[in-house]
């Protein structure tokens, strides 16, 4: 079978399917690198799904047949030889190279040919067989577990026994394919820029419109930047840094148009060819800043009314920030009333701050101050409340500086008002620096190009001995 690509050029069905397995290899390698919580799961079929159901009949029709040939006089042992052939190859994939003792205990222990003939002359102890495996696990496994080895000591029945068994050794394995994905990891990084950008200059080559949308970002971006410095222009004598503008360079252009991919509008703009894989991670992110940014708001606006009192009781500000995030589960779904959530929020906020207040010896709020930080949390509900663009122009500060900090690993200091939400905006910060820090590596080449042609020539000369990351500093970030 041939497919038209285009007028000028046919691809076979061999090049179709060798491309999506490199797109398919380049996404696993991308999600590994980038996701530094990534971790396999075992996979769930959905509940009453055709896929379920035959699965549950198949392993009910197993079990059953197992359950009836060890009941027979004498019992038959078919298929539970089968089952301590496949343990065994299990624990054997579990041993390193160096696992010599361990390696020949199982394969003594569990030696087929010998466990066929103890079954035939009547001498085949299972539950003997049984605890040896058990044993074996409790050596090999986690010591996360140890728990789950521990209960199987308590289940005397065969059948339930290796049905347990079986269940404790898929967790195994994926412990086993975890500790493997966090080994390869500062390897799979270093192979992983090289392997995508070279991907992608495959399709730029093909396609010479692939970098149209990055060039119509990178301009915003810039046009951005020089607005406003013209708006705000440094004064003489005083750097550009000191103006609190950045300098109209490549690196503060690409730092300014990764800032606002957190304020995408993702319904109506294409987003950057460069960035597409890691597209909902951005909206992710900006849905995740948008109900921070309204927490901390929240928070500001309850701990001025409260004064000083509970300012320093971090338990409580953590209490009131899980009320807040339950209240606004949801908050950017159509049916999601914000104005009703908000009212909820004030009334619930008002008898934590007044059992708060209690509780540590304090007067509780008055009725009048009650209304107040009621009223005051409702209005957070209009698009252009003065408190949320306060929280969020130092949200998008304090970001900002993380990511021209470059290779430190320490954090910058916290905006005034946004210390409650300190440990929530370093959790993204860490996030949104990881995403950002990877795609410079594989497509500064890329924007350099793009960036020169953008900026004028004065310009560049200011930014010529300024480089970008360089390669390792960017890994030592990544990692």
């Amino acid at each position: 079978a041939v497919f038209k690509a285009c007028p000028s050029q046919l691809v076979s069905m061999e090049e179709l399917m060798e491309t999506a397995k490199g797109v398919s290899n380049m996404v696993l390698a991308h999600e590994i690198v980038v996701n530094g919580g990534f971790q396999i799961k075992p996979a769930e079929l959905p509940e009453g799904s055709l896929e379920k159901t035959v699965k549950e009949i198949v392993h009910k029709a197993f079990w059953d047949c197992l359950e009836a040939q060890l009941s027979e006089d004498p019992p038959t042992y078919d298929h539970s030889i089968k089952l301590v052939g496949e343990i065994k190859e299990t624990l054997l994939s579990f041993l390193l190279p160096g696992h010599t003792r361990l390696r020949n205990q199982i394969t003594e222990v569990l030696d087929l040919d010998l466990i066929k003939q103890e079954a035939v002359n009547g001498a085949l102890d299972i539950s003997k067989l049984a605890e040896f495996i058990i044993g074996m696990m409790g050596t090999l496994c986690a010591p996360v577990r140890d728990e789950e080895i521990k209960k199987l000591k308590d289940i005397h029945e065969i059948v339930p026994l290796f049905r347990a068994i079986f269940s404790v050794l898929d967790l195994m394995k994926m412990d086993m394919a975890n500790f493997a994905v966090s080994s390869i990891r500062p390897h799979l990084m270093q192979q992983s820029v090289e392997y995508e950008r070279e991907k992608f200059q495959k399709i730029f080559e093909k396609q010479p419109n692939s970098l149209d949308f990055v060039t119509d970002w990178l301009q915003e971006a810039s046009d951005d930047l020089a607005n406003l410095r013209c708006k705000n222009p440094p004064s003489p004598g005083v750097g550009a840094a000191a103006s609190g503008v950045p300098v109209l360079c490549p690196a503060a252009v690409q730092n300014w148009a990764y800032l606002k991919l957190l304020k995408w509008d993702h319904v109506h703009r294409p987003f950057p060819e460069t960035l597409l894989m890691d597209h909902t991670r951005f909206q992710e992110m900006q849905l995740e800043l948008e109900q921070l940014t309204l927490t901390g708001a929240i928070l500001l606006v309850m701990f001025n009314v409260a004064g000083a009192a509970l300012s320093n009781l971090p338990a409580f500000s953590d209490k009131i920030k899980t009320i807040i995030k339950l209240l606004l589960t949801g908050m950017h779904l159509p049916s999601f009333n914000l104005s009703e959530s908000l009212a909820t929020v004030g009334e619930k906020v008002c008898a934590e701050v007044n059992s708060c207040l209690s509780q540590h010896g304090f007067t509780p709020f008055t009725a009048e101050k009650e209304i107040a930080l009621k009223g005051q949390i409702q209005t957070l509900a209009n698009s252009d409340n003065t408190i949320c663009k306060l929280i969020d122009s130092r949200i998008q500060t304090f970001l900002e500086s993380y990511l021209t900090s470059g290779h430190q690993k320490s954090f910058p200091a916290i905006p005034g008002g946004l210390g409650p939400i300190q440990r929530e905006m370093e959790e993204i910060a860490v996030k949104y620096a990881r995403l950002v820090n990877y795609n410079k590596m594989v497509f500064s080449p890329y924007y350099d190009v793009i960036l020169s042609k953008l900026l004028n020539k004065e310009e560049s000369q200011l930014f010529g001995g300024i480089s970008c990351l360089s390669f390792a500093g960017s890994l030592l970030l990544l990692m």
